[in-house]
């Protein structure tokens, strides 16, 4: 690789890390290249991306960014998973893979500026998803309301039924 080339895949990694709200690491030795595809494949359908990137490159294009608290793990050979708009997708998608093929290993990761290990990725992979967890907020935030409105009507139907009672007995 040219150092042109190097220059401008530092400059566009750089923005990535930038961008990314989570940058999970991970070691890949032992999958055959059917395993690769097939993780990258559900990675995709995830809108989560998958690159390989050498270590050189990594450190440079960490620079000035959170995965600089990562630089530690940057050894061997590296898979970078990037999500730019689901924080928990990639952890679910990598230990998911991970339990069926072992050979895959989640190192460590950067999720909204903070730093988790692989115990943090694997609690967080079991997290509902963000329009779950949104729809779980919304029934709680509706939920006093729906009951004080259960409340006020069960006023008004016994009130009518209390003036019922009197016609009838004004009737009778």
């Amino acid at each position: 690789m040219k150092r042109s080339e190097k220059e401008k895949a530092v400059e566009a990694l750089h923005d990535k890390f930038s961008r990314a709200r989570t940058v999970l690491l991970t070691d890949y030795r032992g999958l055959n290249v059917s395993a690769m595809s097939e993780l990258r494949s559900q990675l995709r359908e995830a809108s989560v991306e998958y690159r390989v990137v050498k270590n050189t490159l990594m450190n440079r294009a960490a620079d000035g960014t959170d995965m600089i608290l990562l630089k530690e793990h940057f050894s061997g050979p590296c898979g970078l998973a990037f999500s730019y708009e689901d924080p928990v997708a990639p952890a679910k998608v990598l230990v998911k893979f991970s339990e069926a093929n072992a050979a895959l290993e989640v190192m460590a990761g950067i999720v909204e500026g903070k730093l988790v290990d692989s115990s943090g990725i694997k609690r967080l992979s079991k997290l509902p998803s963000q329009e779950v967890l949104l729809t779980q907020l919304l029934m709680v935030m509706n939920a006093p309301v729906g009951n004080l409105v259960m409340v006020l009507g069960g006023v008004l139907t016994k009130f009518m039924g209390v003036l019922e009672a009197i016609k009838r007995q004004k009737e009778s």
